[in-house]
């Protein structure tokens, strides 16, 4: 069989804020086209990872490779290859949803014609044409969230960091989201989801790295670690591990 191509290499990587260490000797690989998912509670270090793994923080140590490429070395090249849906919504309120699309668009200099395409098919997918021509300031939580999503891959990148894409979405939504998710996944992008929902990491992730106060402590494909663990779900396998869940209601 022949090997898979990673994606994305993490080796050794520590991240310390003060006296505080955030992430902890973290190494994985996630490979070209696969969905992984970095499951933990809030405060576990997915987003500090996410953003070293982006070039918007320096890791204390260690090193990082997205598509080939050391993140420290040659962000520039990192940078064409990857879309980022940051925690916070980073969308514009005076503008309409699809002018905040169109905005990102425009920043990585798209074609008018392949523009319009994306653009029209992303606030398809996502379920927000009807709200396309409305301020994003009207938008509740979670539509903001979905255009954040689109503002993120308008532009087709080969690999997704999507950190908590579903925080405060109702569960319509949320589907919905995790349609779109699976979808990338069909196209062979690479996906790496942060997410502190059990059910999300069950159902959309081929594999998942569950961490705890910035430490991997756990990493297999959903069904492997339950085994392991002889567990009904995620949130008993973290429970076997820690000793507490990760988070009181999912």
């Amino acid at each position: 069989m022949a090997l898979k191509e990673a994606a994305i290499v993490i080796e050794s990587l520590k991240k310390k804020f003060g006296d505080v260490t955030a992430v902890d000797e973290l190494s994985l690989t996630v490979d070209r086209g696969e969905l992984f998912g970095l499951l933990g509670p809030n405060g576990a270090g997915k987003t500090t990872t996410i953003n070293i793994l982006c070039g918007l923080l320096e890791p204390t140590s260690g090193s990082v490779e997205v598509g080939g490429y050391d993140v420290r070395k040659e962000p520039s090249k990192v940078k064409r290859l990857i879309g980022v849906s940051p925690q916070e919504t980073a969308v514009y309120p005076h503008l309409t949803g699809k002018e905040n699309i169109e905005l990102f668009a425009n920043l990585h200099a798209m074609p008018k014609d392949k523009l319009k395409k994306n653009v029209d098919e992303l606030l398809q997918k996502l379920s927000l044409r009807d709200w396309a021509k409305r301020q994003a300031g009207k938008y509740s939580g979670g539509m903001m969230r979905r255009i954040n999503l689109a503002m993120a891959l308008v532009h087709d990148p080969e690999i997704a960091f999507l950190d908590e894409p579903t925080v405060g979405m109702d569960p319509q939504s949320r589907r919905a989201v995790w349609d779109f998710i699976r979808e990338l996944k069909k196209q062979n992008k690479t996906v790496l989801l942060t997410t502190h929902y059990m059910e999300e990491a069950e159902e959309l992730c081929d594999r998942v790295g569950i961490i705890d106060n910035g430490k991997l402590i756990s990493l297999g494909t959903p069904q492997q670690l339950k085994q392991q663990f002889g567990a009904r779900n995620l949130e008993e396998v973290f429970l076997q591990i820690t000793g507490r869940r990760i988070r009181e209601e999912i």
